[in-house]
């Protein structure tokens, strides 16, 4: 029918320019140029380019849903309540909330909240991410942004809601600070029209709309897009602690089936770190594990072993020579031997098994989550990963370069400590020492511990040499079985022809 009346309408327009002494022509080509867009969906395309930045988005999520985030979720609801009760805000004279800015390392629930701050104030939600309103083209992000802020109040007044979320993520794209792209003024545009656009938003528009940004680089805002009437709260949205990683697994576990000896204590105690997002991939691992073995529960032996492959990643064929691996077995012994002479029960298992750049790992349990570290205990994080080395040198007489991620470590921890004064500096500024004193304290410390660890390493010589020939024949234990070979004290229980077999010497 359409193509009827297209046709009807050409035909007319020729009649009337043939009898006016007009040249049809041009007028007939656009109209033909028009009908070609419109067939191939070119005029869609246009108007998505010029304004189509962000989509509605129909969610459920509540609150409810999302764990580990008690302080955030509290702070967030809070400002919601502004937007959810507009009579008793204004009563008491409360501005209403333009901009809320999530912060927080990538993976740990920003866009979630966003969702269930949507489903809490009964909103439409709009989501866009802050790639999608830059263009080469100068004043399209401006117009994607107006489009945007349109959108959301037409969404709410043809669904007959009062309020409107719009969430952009990776919000510091679009926010950046202006000025530092001098040959391309169309991020400065785009960020000047969203400022606007929150300068202009008020509360008798009918659609009350609020604006929710996610960024893991806040310093990288303008700062005119963080002052109060825009952005007016900041909620931080952190790592879980233990508490909160164990709300998450039993979320992310809850339409699974679990074996009885499941501990997701356990499990929330030794993924210190995790984030959300690890850990959802972490219980989705371990039910991968789980299918691979036919099995009809997912084990605790399957969580165990899905936070080594979430952590380093999954294990590799190769296979090195077995002098390398006798070295390896040797070098993460000496780490396990030092960390429970350190702290005992902090090893959660040892192997020599490849996964990602490392050919074998140790890994520690911590006691709780810490935010503050004394000098002592610093000082004994970097006698463990100094210890690899130094049980090389003294069960094999020479290192290998498979030191070099724990002396990075151990570097980088001893700089911290030097900036919080605990080296023969004193309090110092790191920025202002010359490189050859920042140097020698660094080497100090380092020494320090290196020589501790060796002592540690010539006393416990033949039970470090049992307890590698014992890794190198069964290529991973556990704690326990660490703890229970230390405890007994007496080797050994692989006698030294076990190591002689692999072509090293075993002293």
């Amino acid at each position: 029918m359409k193509r009827e009346i297209l046709l009807g309408v050409a035909a007319g327009v020729f009649f009337f320019a043939s009898i006016s002494g007009l040249n049809p022509l041009p007028a007939l080509l656009f109209g033909f140029l028009l009908y070609l867009l419109y067939e191939t969906g070119g005029l869609r395309i246009i108007r998505r380019q010029l304004g189509g930045s962000g989509q509605e988005v129909k969610n459920q999520v509540t609150f409810q849903q999302i764990g580990g985030q008690a302080a955030a979720k509290k702070e967030l609801l809070e400002a919601l309540e502004f937007m959810k009760d507009g009579n008793k805000a204004a009563a008491l004279g409360i501005r209403p909330l333009k901009g809320i800015l999530l912060a927080g390392p990538p993976g740990t629930g920003k866009t979630l909240l966003a969702k269930a701050a949507a489903t809490y104030t009964d909103a439409v939600f709009l989501a866009a991410a802050g790639s999608e309103f830059i263009e080469m083209y100068a004043g399209v992000g401006a117009q994607r942004v107006r489009s945007l802020f349109q959108r959301a109040r037409e969404a709410g007044r043809r669904e007959g809601r009062s309020n409107a979320v719009i969430f952009i993520d990776e919000i510091d794209v679009l926010g950046s600070k202006r000025g530092q792209y001098q040959g391309h003024m169309e991020y400065d545009q785009t960020l000047n029209q969203l400022l606007t656009e929150m300068d202009g938003m008020k509360s008798t528009d009918g659609v009350r709309v609020l604006v929710v940004g996610a960024t893991n680089r806040e310093d990288m805002l303008d700062p005119a897009l963080l002052r109060p009437g825009r952005f007016d709260r900041l909620v931080r949205v952190e790592l879980p602690d233990q508490e909160g990683r164990l709300q998450i697994l039993k979320l992310h576990t809850a339409n699974k089936p679990l074996a009885p000896d499941v501990d997701l204590k356990q499990i929330a105690r030794e993924t210190f770190g995790f984030s959300g997002a690890h850990l959802e991939s972490l219980a989705n691992e371990a039910a991968i594990l789980a299918l691979r073995e036919n099995a009809a529960q997912i084990g605790q032996r399957h969580f165990l072993e899905a936070i080594d492959k979430v952590s380093l990643g999954e294990k590799l064929d190769r296979r090195p020579q077995k002098e390398e691996l006798w070295r390896v077995a040797v070098h993460e012994v000496g780490h396990a031997v030092v960390s429970e002479a350190f702290r005992p029960g902090s090893v959660a298992s040892l192997t020599i098994t490849s996964r990602g750049q490392a050919l074998g790992y140790m890994r520690q349990v911590p006691e709780d989550d810490y935010y503050l570290y004394t000098e002592s205990y610093l000082r004994g994080q970097l006698r463990i990963l100094l210890a690899g080395m130094a049980a090389e040198e003294v069960l094999l007489g020479n290192r290998s370069t498979g030191a070099q991620g724990d002396l990075e470590q151990a570097i980088s921890t001893v700089k911290k400590m030097v900036a919080a004064g605990m080296s023969s500096l004193g309090i110092v500024s790191v920025a202002d020492l010359p490189a050859g004193e920042l140097q020698g304290a660094i080497r100090d410390i380092l020494n320090e511990e290196k020589a501790e660890a060796r002592r540690i390493m010539t006393e416990k010589k033949e039970l470090v040499l049992s307890l590698a020939r014992e890794l190198l024949e069964k290529e991973r234990l556990a704690g326990e079985e660490l703890r229970a070979r230390l405890q007994d004290g007496h080797e050994p229980a692989y006698p030294a022809e076990a190591a002689d077999q692999t072509g090293v010497l075993a002293s």
